[in-house]
């Protein structure tokens, strides 16, 4: 016989090696699934995305421009090798002939003295495109954090919209046990069965779609952050509100200094200034200088000849200047084009500015406009929900109609869309508002 301590030791033996089991079992998938907070999004895909990577690769090029432009300012060397044949010997002053066959070596040092100008104005406009690159880096992580978020609220709403379906379901579901008990007793008519079924089924085809839309949102998610569309990630999140102290001045002031897009229009127009620069250039003379070697002989190392006794090799060294003073106006007009492209520019600077603050105010009106809704659709949603319950209530004390409990649903599940709809709506107005005031709020909070 076994004691009962025996028999403790082997159930507890059992219930391990069951637990060993189970763990054994579980998918793998469950265990690795990624979990990511909005910020935690926000963040990956800024570094995954595949617009913001292309968008680091044109700031790199840009670098490489600028220092491609720099390199103008050193001299530059040019090395020539060739090899001549003339149809005879040509005799010279001192009755030597020079060879009809001979190579040839030169060598050149150049160095730019002045130029009118033009190389260091393309200099600075190669700085200044580097930077004009390195602003739209930044509009380009605004952009995607701010559609990372609305999408990401998106899916928040859509989560809710489920819960709200299940509960309608749920609801509906329970209405008609009740509606088809009576029938089946002979309290109420098969009508009421009917019209409960009847809108049983529509609320299923409510969640259908909700749950359609989270699948939707997921995917979406998942492509902006460069993942399989298959991948399972737990976007984790609630629909919540905390007012927003930041005033229309202030996000004024803030989107006029921070904006991207403000400050690119401005490097647009320097850049122009530039441009016109290095046309204006071609009005002024060119001056530099030389310092060339040459050798020349009949073997490959152009080393000198028998034939030759005067010395194979040479230098020199130079300074000259040219000045191109008359193209029938082609300068003069070239001139004017950049100016005209100038004046174009800052017509456009002006209307991007304008652009700006109307964003910036339809934004910040949108957020008060989901304050207030908010509020109004917390009042509506506790009143439907009084007034459901009193419907049930009355229904079932036979006193109250089965339209009257379907009515009360309907308008019970509308407050709750319309509640969440408010939620989502007041953090897509706030994330649209921080990315048109050139600020980057990953986790959204209110500051």
């Amino acid at each position: 016989m076994y004691s009962s301590k025996h028999v403790h030791a082997a159930l507890a033996a059992v219930l391990a090696v069951a637990a060993l089991a189970v763990v054994a079992l579980a998918p793998a998938d469950a265990a690795a699934q990624t979990v990511l907070t909005m910020k935690q999004t926000v963040e990956r895909a800024l570094a995954d995305n595949p617009g913001m990577r292309a968008a680091r690769h044109d700031l790199l090029g840009a670098e490489e421009g600028r220092k491609s432009a720099r390199g103008a300012f050193l001299p530059s060397a040019t090395a020539t090798y060739g090899y001549t044949v003339k149809d005879h010997t040509k005799p010279t002053r001192d009755t030597d002939t020079t060879d009809a066959k001979y190579f040839t070596t030169t060598l050149n040092l150049h160095q730019d003295l002045f130029t009118g100008f033009a190389t260091l104005s393309t200099y600075q406009r190669a700085e200044l495109a580097r930077q004009s690159t390195e602003l739209a880096l930044a509009q380009s992580e605004l952009t995607v954090i701010g559609t990372v978020q609305q999408n990401f609220l998106a899916l928040l709403k859509a989560r809710e919209d489920v819960r709200s379906a299940e509960d309608s379901v749920a609801r509906l579901t329970e209405q008609l046990k009740v509606t088809t008990a009576f029938y089946e007793v002979g309290l109420k008519p098969r009508l009421d069965v009917l019209q409960a079924e009847v809108d049983l089924a529509t609320a299923q085809e409510s969640l259908l779609q909700a749950q359609n839309n989270v699948a939707t949102q997921v995917a979406r998610l998942n492509t902006l952050l460069d993942m399989d569309l298959h991948a399972e990630v737990d976007y984790q999140g609630a629909l919540e509100y905390a007012p927003c102290s930041l005033t229309l001045d202030e996000a004024v002031e803030s989107a006029l200094v921070a904006r991207p897009d403000l400050q690119i229009a401005r490097k647009s127009v320097e850049i122009a200034a530039k441009d016109k620069k290095i046309v204006d250039s071609a009005f002024y003379p060119k001056l530099g200088a030389d310092v060339d070697w040459s050798s020349m002989g009949t073997d490959p190392m152009a080393a000198g000849s028998d034939r030759t006794r005067t010395e194979y090799s040479a230098w020199s060294a130079s300074v000259a200047a040219s000045w191109t003073f008359f193209e029938w106006g082609k300068t003069y007009y070239a001139s004017r084009q950049a100016d005209q492209q100038i004046k174009s520019l800052l017509e456009t600077e002006m209307s991007t500015r304008q652009e700006a603050l109307y964003e910036v105010k339809a934004n910040h009106l949108a957020v008060g406009k989901a304050t207030e809704s908010i509020k109004v659709n917390r009042k509506a949603l506790e009143a439907a929900s009084e007034s459901y319950r009193m419907a049930v209530a009355r229904y079932q004390a036979q006193v109250g109609t089965n339209t009257d409990v379907l009515d009360a649903q309907e308008r019970l599940t509308k407050a709750e869309a319309g509640l969440t709809a408010a939620l989502a709506d007041y953090q897509i107005a706030l994330s649209k508002l921080y990315v048109s005031i050139g600020r980057k709020n990953e986790a959204l909070l209110i500051n």
